[in-house]
């Protein structure tokens, strides 16, 4: 173990991005004892987890859910700390609030166009039976138990695993699994499914909203998604200070580890030297001798030379058609009244087809888009402690944009024009919002291709079209010796708990890798943490 102790503190690992795969990373690394630089292009960590300074007021203007909460216990066990220890959290009574533009003719009931969708699933399906009925509660709770056998079957040879493939994960899913997935129909899209499942359209366009959080169509993404509504189901959590909170508690760890952190610096080359990497060269012309690389950048950057030609063949490039979405946003701290406000709050039009329509074929800002506000002075309802005085609440609203952003930028009557539908139906629901203009901040497709290059704007990597989808997203390993990738470009896929497993991967096969030098070989959990915890151990 002594030659293998020394074999890890000379190798010198040069981490690019900090957002949270980045993060993840670097602190597993770093906590193994190796010599870890971390480079990030911003002022701080964080990446998409990123917060705006609005009137004073500091927003989450980045994911805003916190899920699988397991992904971080093993985290942090495995480096000696727990959760609990570092992040304060507060589950959450009310998944999301749900409203729906009144049909014609009709103004707008909260009892009929309202729903909420409840942590305690038999609270849900009786909250679904006065909204549509007895018998579409019943077919919720058919629908989640087939959303837990899905999650069950693919968590192990899927969303643990390193980059799966056809025959790995055959094996993985065994009979029982195969006989799950075979269920749901090998060629089923996620609406399709829901279409069996619900005969209220309303529902199916609740449930079809999952399809968006890998940033693509519920016309076309995989039927597997279903397993999104047991993730939600099993926790779904609110973290004080926000999730950008969750990115300085990494990297406070990381540095206390001894990764060595420097911001405000863009990567401009990788370097090889004989087929392997071998430096990172910085915008400063600084140099980073480095025996390996992770890049937590989004996998199209490397495919689009902008590290260099050098690397270009560590990733497969994502054509335009193949992006996933983008988003129109704004960081709002301003007074609302009318509607009674949760954390996750969901506004949905009466055209849900025409919306994706719109970003994906049209190439266009939707007409009658979904609009998404997280309200982060709200838990269940109630005011937090701690929030803005005189009123002013601290909201992110988005609706869903083509990622366009390194071919166009929207022009201000377009943005002007999908705000104007956007606060006019949260006013149909019942929210009223008194906005100034020094009370927003508003980001474009352009702004976040400006943010993360290469990626036209795209949030969620390659959009998850079709079955096939999971077996085209690069893995942690590439082509070129000793340069791995994180994020959530990459397996096992976009969400803040994914882009966390995806650095676990890469720290972990980085780890194996130089154990597989040494006669001191350690198992290593697939898809895991290396960690002495019997919990970890179990779990896995």
């Amino acid at each position: 173990m002594g030659d293998l102790a020394g074999v890890r503190t000379s190798h010198r690992v040069v981490v690019i991005g900090a957002g949270v795969g980045g993060l993840v990373g670097a602190l597993l690394l770093a906590a193994r004892g190796l010599d870890v630089t971390l480079v990030e292009a911003a002022a701080g960590p964080g990446g998409k987890m990123r917060q705006l300074l609005v009137d004073g007021a500091a927003i989450d203007a980045g994911p805003t859910v916190f899920t699988m909460r397991w992904v971080f216990e093993q985290i942090f066990a495995s480096v000696g700390t727990s959760l609990a220890d570092q992040l304060s959290l507060q589950p959450l009574g009310v998944l999301a609030r749900h409203a729906w533009r009144a049909k014609a003719g009709r103004d707008h009931d909260p009892d009929t166009d309202r729903l909420d969708l409840l942590a305690d699933k038999a609270a849900s399906a009786d909250a679904i039976a006065r909204f549509a009925g007895p018998a579409e509660a019943r077919r919720f709770l058919a629908f989640c138990d087939e959303a837990r056998r899905v999650y069950e079957r693919l968590e192990a040879p899927h969303i643990r695993a390193p980059r799966p493939n056809l025959l790995r994960m055959a094996r993985g899913l065994g009979p029982a699994g195969l006989a799950t997935l075979a269920g749901l129909g090998p060629f089923a899209t996620l609406w399709g499914r829901l279409a069996r499942h619900f005969h209220e359209p309303r529902l199916q366009q609740l449930f079809g909203r999952y399809a968006t959080y890998c940033g693509t169509s519920p016309w076309v993404a995989p039927a597997t998604l279903v397993l999104v509504a047991h993730v939600e189901q099993a926790g779904v959590w609110s973290v004080r200070g926000g999730m950008h909170e969750v990115a300085q508690v990494l990297a406070r760890l990381a540095q206390a580890r001894g990764a060595r952190f420097i911001y405000g610096q863009r990567c401009t080359q990788i370097e090889t030297r004989n087929g392997r990497v071998s430096a990172v060269h910085l915008a400063s012309g600084e140099v980073l001798p480095a025996d390996s690389v992770v890049f937590n950048g989004d996998a199209n950057a490397l495919a689009s030379g902008l590290l260099g030609d050098e690397v270009k063949a560590a990733a497969a490039p994502v054509p335009v058609a193949q992006r996933s979405l983008s988003a129109l946003t704004w960081a709002v701290n301003a007074p609302t009244h009318g509607f009674p406000l949760v954390r996750h709050n969901v506004f949905f039009d009466d055209d849900y087809a025409s919306e994706f329509d719109d970003v994906f074929r049209q190439r266009r800002l939707p007409r009658r888009g979904t609009v998404y506000v997280c309200a982060q002075d709200r838990d269940d309802g109630a005011t937090i402690a701690g929030a803005a005085p005189g009123g002013a609440e601290r909201l992110l609203c988005l609706v869903n944009a083509p990622a366009d952003g390194d071919r166009r930028s929207l022009d201000l009557p377009e943005i002007d024009s999908c705000q104007t539908r956007s606060l006019a139906l949260l006013q149909h629901c019942g929210l009223q919002m008194e906005l100034q203009p020094h009370q927003s901040q508003t980001t474009t497709p352009a702004d976040f291709n400006r943010l993360f290059p290469a990626t036209g704007g795209a949030l969620y990597g390659p959009a998850s079209q079709g079955w096939m989808a999971v077996f085209r997203r690069s893995g942690s390993t590439t082509p070129i010796p000793g340069l791995l990738l994180a994020g959530g470009s990459v397996h096992p896929g976009p969400g803040v708990p994914m882009a966390a497993l995806s650095g676990c991967l890469a720290a972990e096969t980085l780890l194996a890798h130089l154990d597989s030098t040494s006669r001191s070989r350690r198992a290593v959990i697939s898809g895991g943490i290396s960690t002495p915890s019997a919990t970890t151990a179990d779990t896995a």
